[in-house]
């Protein structure tokens, strides 16, 4: 299962993505491009293997996003509490272009 994770640059889908992957939550702050992890998990007594893939949040890369949307089954739209900002763009930009 392919999943992709979208939302505004700096909010923290990296590492929350490796906190979960890895039961270990980063220390310092991680700025990517596109990164991407995998991770296992039950679902209904089945074993699920799913590759994670970030995507940038940044503005000059909103046009390579479209690129990891094929074959996607599952798309994971972040913001951060302490960003009403990030918030709104979730349903001006991402909920529009996903």
């Amino acid at each position: 299962m392919q999943s992709v994770v979208v939302g505004e640059g700096a909010i923290g889908k990296i590492s929350l993505l490796l906190s979960c992957t890895t039961n270990a939550f980063p220390r310092e702050c991680i700025s990517t491009v596109f990164d991407n992890c995998s991770s296992s998990f039950m679902v209904e007594r089945k074993l699920v293997n799913t590759g994670l893939w970030d995507t940038a949040g940044e503005e000059a890369f909103d046009r390579l996003n479209p690129l990891f949307y094929p074959q996607t089954d599952v798309f994971l739209i972040f913001f951060s509490l302490v960003s009403p900002a990030s918030f709104d763009i979730v349903h001006a930009k991402w909920y529009l272009e996903l």
